[in-house]
């Protein structure tokens, strides 16, 4: 089976998050994309997070019953902050019969040489790229491991969503419904 990790705080998930999981899952081989919910990722603060299981009880609401987009909880249990080596190394070791594939944004090569490992994971890893607007030409982009894709791609994000809500005002069609009632109903990002 060829699974893509699509690694994320995911905080909250949104409609962005799954227009690309779907597209990687039509368009390329791939039979699933896997959600990485992260705990703690090594480059960002740790401050604006909601709880670990509140963002996968978001991610669960939004995937619904879609069985080609799975959460993953696997860095609940492991050392904070996540490093995307670490998880490959356990993923494989759990499941060696899948075939796992990274899932990111070209705005992440930029820093990609910064990552714990870099070079181990371009070694026996592909990626698969979607390209985001002002980095069309970034560094590893042409790297026979990575394959660039363009996608449908939203202007949005997830600390824009935070803001909004903070503000009172709508998240409505930025993230699926679901997600928008339990936010409201959890009192979530107040």
């Amino acid at each position: 089976m060829n699974v893509g990790l699509y690694f994320g705080s995911f905080n909250p998930v949104h409609t962005g998050h799954l227009i690309i999981a779907n597209h990687i899952i039509n368009f390329t081989e791939t039979d699933e994309v896997w959600f990485v919910i992260s705990p703690q990722n090594p480059f960002k603060k740790k401050q604006n997070l909601i709880d670990s299981y509140d963002r996968l009880a978001l991610v669960e609401l939004a995937i619904g019953d879609y069985d080609k987009i799975k959460p993953c909880t696997i860095e609940f249990n492991m050392p904070t902050p996540s490093y995307t080596i670490d998880t490959l190394t356990y993923l494989k070791e759990k499941y060696p019969d899948y075939n796992f594939k990274l899932i990111m944004g070209s705005d992440n090569l930029v820093n990609f040489h910064h990552w714990k490992n870099y070079d181990v994971i371009l070694k026996y890893y592909n990626i698969v790229v979607y390209i985001r607007p002002g980095f069309e030409d970034v560094p590893y982009l042409n790297h026979k491991k990575i394959t660039a894709l363009k996608a449908p791609l939203l202007e949005i994000s997830s600390s824009f969503i935070r803001k909004l809500i903070k503000e009172g005002k709508s998240i409505r069609y930025l993230v699926p419904d679901a997600v928008n009632e339990e936010i409201t109903f959890s009192n979530l990002y107040q």
